[in-house]
């Protein structure tokens, strides 16, 4: 079958070079059309459920909303976990499904779902509502807006209501963020004493508010046979409307006018969030979000042409200036594939016309891989995978091109040794060559292809990191198979009529070297058996010292830098530590571009980080301009500084994207999270076990930045309403909740200015809020007759008015609370630290009874990868011993081939040791895809010692034959993919982190199995192949 496609590509020449014309016209459609990332989107699938009920404390939260929510999600199909933060007002639910679950079907499921969970959730305690649909990739641009002469609420109108509004037009743009600034509402800023003089009570108020802010339809009246619909309009439009409302009459039947009662203006929704810049003030930022599964590129692209269009329509002295565009981080990484690419590209060019010796032999197996991308490309766009530093940062072109190496080199030696047979046609002569090696051709780049099949069965996030990457060689070696098999006879029959006399030089030195040694190796089996072991049992003693990792981080060009406070913080405190902070890195290190920082959480909270957390994102001028030679060394000196200069304040360090995509995955922003699960116990004791852990942690070498959740230490001024006091004085609980809610502002209605909406809040004057003894004094007003005298009770008369301390967050996962203690690991590898600190724990804590550990973060996606690495791994070895039985016939000689294996394996350890990198899922799939390159060397081999048994020649003779005979092609194919993987290796540009250590392996591995299949297989070929010579061997 396999002679058969050869044969039919000669005898229709004509038509495979026009198949092949097509094909490559799809492919360079398909490649203007390919989604282009930095990273694939390793986001699971997940929706939030957020409620919102100001007032609430967290375990009120939980009580109220967080549990009836989890209680309603549970008992989902597909559900793998539900966990959940409530803070004070604010209550966040997750619900992860299982990877391959389609969004909009698992976001139908929970809105089925929040049917249950409204009703169960009290009147006025909030209603529950789904987040957007974005991913750990999703903000993929942010800028701040500013104008000189305009205020903080002006800004941030526009932004809200212009800029806003014009980027959701943009496709793929799910949502703008506002963040910052001061949103704009209408206030009434209620004075107490104008409350009692005039004997009105704050429910009235609102009361009053309602009714004098609405439209009502009347129905219809017909008139003169036409029928004219019927409307009352009674809408405030503005602050003369709200202030002219009347709320009563005094003793003299003279209204009593809302400004009667304090100032009506424009103020600021309370704040539980603010920005600041470069430690030059607060500033108005606007966050543009991506739809998932979207081109980030492509989107990054529209919204920055968008925002200058925009630009264009703001009032003069507005301007929108961007800081962080993901298009910039796309652009590097993609620079880095395509780097990559040309360079190993060339140098698999330059290494075959080295030892070809012939150039338009060369030149037709570099044609093969843009041929062979092509069609990569068009699967790749048909199968919906984007173009990333995985998908094509990893695809080697030496790998691809092995096919028609070993097809030319054939034609090449065949057209050689045969150049005085004048009697065999040209084609003829292209034919043999090629039905010699086509079938062994077939297998060894099968066998290639197949080893990369078990990466097809990871999930996770290693899973949608390589996948990929794994379809994409998949994709690449099945066009370069065909190429091989059709398109190259058919170009080397039009194209290589003669051939050198002479072999390169570069062979003919290779082959000096080699034949000696190989003679020596052949005469002596036992000894080059021995030899072999021995270098494979001796690198097996480094494995112990590599040390694990989950995946390299991936250099975003940014960092994000977490800043830790006390809970008690207040916003004004948690800006000015966030200004300081920014104007020292801002002063003392110039390899900073602009620092932000994002503290708490906006006013319409999607997101439950408190005022006494600070995102601060600072962007990075380029590495040449730096005075530190890593990213690392700047950390060190950036922590020294703010250490010393901001002592109580924590600081850890990670990326934008990363600490993203921690946070939505596992809930954890750093390497490790060590999660204490409480079977019982209160708060307080939650709090103790976990800084009793946090302490023991510190103590391990290697964990850095370690800090337990703060779930304690929140002040709480509480108003505990005395039931038998209002009872006696014929008050309600909502007369006095009525107050208590005055303090912090009531929403109490809404003004719409054309399409703009601002809300109607109602609040007590600053002087008043600020003072705890002003606070109990605050007026409740008495039930009174119909016209009579107003009376009025101080607060703390019909309360207990008392300051406390109380919970700040309560997180839970499975059902149950949860707290945890968070780290990340530097100066060594991640595993060794966590099983030290594992053991630290383990050794040092008692923990109650019921209470139970579990380590997450980035070690649970270590531990996870791991034991699917330790499926798929012996799955892949078992997979190509099936090939190479199938393709020999004979367990003797797949073992012979199998041999391969241990010195590969042994080249990539060293390799991994000299240049000191730990095992990772890169170096992991590394070897996979190693073992596969390893064993085609072999059956090149293997396939010419059986050819030459079955000619008669004695086990020595065909050893001997084979190696010398087959040393081109499996130096050409061992050179050529070393050199393909070698600027991968040596990259220091964007995204190489995570590409160094697969092609290190790979590397490694090559050149230990080079010198195997070379010598090792011809000797101990003598043991498996025996003295027969029939037919099956």
């Amino acid at each position: 079958m396999i002679n058969r496609l050869v044969d039919f590509s000669l005898d229709n020449r004509f038509l495979v070079i026009v198949l092949w014309l097509l094909i490559g016209a799809l492919g360079f459609q398909s490649m203007r059309k390919l989604p282009v990332d930095a990273v694939p989107d390793v986001t699971n699938i997940q929706v939030q459920v957020l409620t919102n009920s100001p007032g609430l404390a967290p375990q009120e939260m939980e009580s109220f909303v967080t549990f009836p929510v989890e209680s309603a999600m549970s008992g989902l199909p597909a559900v793998e976990e539900i966990r959940s933060v409530s803070k004070f007002g604010l209550s966040v639910v997750t619900v992860v499904f299982e990877e391959g679950t389609d969004i909009y079907w698992a976001r139908q499921l929970v809105s089925e779902r929040l049917v249950e969970a409204r009703e169960a959730i009290p009147e006025g305690y909030g209603v529950p509502e789904m987040g957007p649909i974005s991913t750990g990739l999703g903000e993929i641009y942010q800028f701040e807006l500013k104008g000189e002469g305009y205020t903080p609420m002006e800004l941030r109108t526009l932004l809200d209501w212009v800029v806003n509004y014009q980027l959701r037009t943009v496709p793929g743009v799910v949502e703008v963020n506002a963040f910052g600034g001061e949103l704009k509402t209408y206030q009434i800023t209620l004075d107490p004493q104008r409350l009692t003089s005039l004997g009105i009570s704050a429910g009235h108020v609102f009361e009053s508010i309602r009714g004098n802010n609405r439209n009502v339809g009347g129905g219809y009246i017909a008139h003169a046979g036409e029928q004219y619909l019927i409307r009352g309009e009674g809408l405030v439009e503005n602050l003369e409307d709200l202030a002219r409302i009347v709320v009563a009459k005094d003793e003299r039947g003279t209204p009593v006018y809302l400004e009667d009662l304090g100032r009506v203006e424009f103020a600021p929704m309370i704040r539980q969030g603010a920005v600041t810049r470069d430690g030059k003030g607060e500033a108005v930022v606007g966050i543009v979000m991506m739809l998932m599964g979207e081109n980030s590129r492509r989107v990054a692209e529209d919204v920055h042409a968008k925002v200058q269009e925009i630009q264009q329509t703001l009032p003069e002295g507005v301007d929108i200036d961007t800081f962080y565009n993901r298009t910039e981080l796309v652009d590097r990484t993609i620079h880095t594939v395509a780097r990559n690419l040309v360079e190993g590209g060339l140098l698999v060019i330059l290494v075959i016309l080295l030892l070809l010796g012939n150039l338009t032999g060369g030149l037709l197996v570099a044609a093969s891989i843009p041929i062979s991308m092509l069609v990569a490309i068009t699967a790749m766009e048909r199968f919906g995978i984007s173009g990333n530093l995985m998908s094509l940062g990893a695809v080697d072109f030496g790998i691809i091109v092995d096919g028609s190496i070993v097809i030319i080199e054939n034609i090449v030696r065949h057209i050689k040794k045969h150049r005085d047979d004048t009697r065999t046609p040209h084609l003829e002569k292209i034919r043999r060559a090629c039905h010699q090696v086509a079938r062994p051709v077939v297998f060894a780049v099968g066998i290639i292809t197949i080893v990369y099949l078990p990466v097809l069965s990871l999930r996770g996030i290693e899973g949608k990191m390589f996948r990929p990457m794994a379809l994409t060689v998949v994709f690449a070696m099945a066009g370069s198979l065909i190429c091989a098999l059709t398109l190259m006879p058919v170009l080397a029959s039009f194209l290589l009529k003669r051939v050198r006399e002479k072999e390169p030089i570069l062979f003919r030195i290779a082959r000096r070297v080699y034949e000696p040694v190989l003679r020596k190796t052949v005469a002596r089996p036992a000894r080059t058996a021995m030899v072999a072991g021995g270098i494979f049992v001796a690198t097996l003693t480094l494995v112990p010292f590599l040390g694990a990792v989950f995946m390299p981080r991936l250099d975003e060009g940014a960092i994000a830098m977490q800043v830790w406070r006390l809970p008690s913080v207040s916003l004004a405190t948690s800006n000015e530590i966030s200004l300081a902070v920014e104007k020292t890195i801002k002063e003392e290190f110039p390899e900073v571009e602009t620092v932000v920082s994002r503290t708490g959480r906006a006013e319409i909270a999607t997101d439950p980080m408190g005022v006494e957390i600070s995102d601060t994102y600072l962007i990075l001028n380029p590495r040449d301009t730096w005075r530190y030679e890593t990213k690392d060394e700047l950390l060190a000196a950036l922590n020294e500084t703010l250490e010393a200069q901001f002592p109580g304040v924590m600081f850890s360090y990670s990326q934008p994207i990363e600490l993203r995509v921690a946070e939505l995955i596992s809930g954890v922003r750093s390497d490790v999270g060590i999660q204490i699960y409480a079977g019982g116990g209160t708060l307080d004791d939650m709090r103790d076990v976990a800084e009793e852990v946090a302490t023991v942690v510190r103590g391990v070498d290697g964990m850095e930045e370690v800090k337990a959740e703060q779930i304690i230490g929140l002040p709480t001024l509480t108003v505990d309403v005395d039931r038998r006091a209002i009872a006696r004085l014929g008050l309600n609980v909502e007369d006095v909740l009525n107050v208590v809610e005055t303090i912090g502002g009531r929403t109490v209605g809404t003004v719409i200015e054309g399409q703009r909406r601002f809300f109607v809040q109602a609040r007590f004057d600053p002087s008043v809020r600020d003072d705890l003894e002003s606070l109990r004094t605050l007026p409740v007003a008495l039930s009174t007759p119909e016209g009579g005298p107003a009376h009025w009770v101080p607060l703390q008369q019909v309360a207990d008015v008392r300051i406390a301390t109380g919970p700040a967050q309560i997180s839970r996962e499975k059902i149950q609370r949860k707290i945890t203690v968070e780290a990340n690991v530097r100066g060594r590898d991640l595993a060794s630290a966590v099983a030290e600190a594992r053991t630290a724990v383990e050794a040092g804590i008692d923990l109650p009874p019921g209470w139970y550990i579990e380590w997450g973060g980035q070690f649970e996606n270590l531990q996870a990868a791991s034991a699917r690495l330790s499926v798929l791994v012996p799955l892949a070895l078992l997979l190509i011993f099936v090939m190479l039985y199938t393709a020999f016939g004979s367990g003797r000689m797949a073992a012979l081939i199998y041999l391969n294996l241990p010195l590969a394996a042994s080249g990539g350890i060293v390799a991994l040791a000299v240049r000191d990198y730990p095992f990772s899922i890169s170096a992991g799939v590394g070897f996979i895809a190693l073992f596969g390159v390893a064993v085609m060397n072999g059956v090149v081999l293997v396939e010419y010692i059986l050819q030459r048994r079955r000619e008669g020649a004695s086990p020595t003779e065909a050893a001997t034959d084979a190696g010398r005979m087959r040393l081109r092609p499996v130096l050409m194919t061992a050179l050529t993919d070393i050199i393909g993987f070698m600027p991968m290796a040596l990259a220091t540009t964007a995204g190489a982190e995570v590409q160094r250590p697969l092609a290190t392996v790979v590397i490694g591995g090559l050149a230990g199995s080079f010198f195997l299949t070379l010598l090792v297989i011809p000797s101990l070929s003598q043991w498996f192949a025996g003295r027969r010579t029939d037919p099956e061997l």
